[in-house]
């Protein structure tokens, strides 16, 4: 019977873990976006009771006059479905995904922890971090905006398991 509890742990702690952190991720981009919006809101209240920022530009029709094919601070401009000439800079599209095997080594990472838990040993659980470190060390210096969503990752994820894991254990197994 408790080999079945056992397995049982584990696959909620591994495959179910995936929505929590899902979820996670959904609430924490939800929460910077509502403080985004309101450092803009702030910015846009600041800028409009302050007259030396009120900037107002002419509009000219397409192919009329000097600033035909310019916008406001100078930049060019194309019109819409024109294509740039050849030699102009693109933006430059991403070679790699953030954190790619994320999922994958997310669901390893739950697995490992639930059964670090279940077998007694949580000083396992260290070791699991410390590999997760590491391996993503580089990825993480270079991009911190990859750095934050591996934190709530890893913490959700191992949270997660733990709590799966000890409540088999106290329940079940004890």
């Amino acid at each position: 019977m408790n080999a079945l509890w056992i397995t049982a742990a584990l696959l909620v702690a591994g495959l179910l873990g995936w929505p929590v952190t899902a979820l996670v991720f959904k609430l924490a981009r939800t929460i910077d976006d509502k403080a985004d919006a309101a450092t803009a809101g702030d910015e846009a209240a600041r800028k409009a009771e302050d007259p030396s920022a009120d900037v107002t530009a002419d509009s000219f029709p397409a192919g009329a006059g000097a600033g035909a094919g310019q916008a406001v601070d100078g930049e060019l401009t194309a019109e819409p479905g024109q294509q740039p000439p050849p030699g102009a800079s693109q933006p430059a599209a991403p070679s790699q995904r953030i954190l790619r095997g994320g999922a994958i080594i997310g669901i390893l990472e739950r697995l490992a922890v639930c059964l670090a838990i279940l077998a007694g040993q949580p000083v396992a659980i260290a070791y699991v971090v410390a590999i997760k470190g590491l391996g993503r060390f580089a990825e993480l210096k270079e991009t911190p905006v990859a750095a934050e969503r591996f934190i709530i990752g890893t913490l959700t994820s191992m949270l997660w398991a733990a709590g799966v894991a000890a409540t088999v254990k106290a329940l079940f197994l004890g």
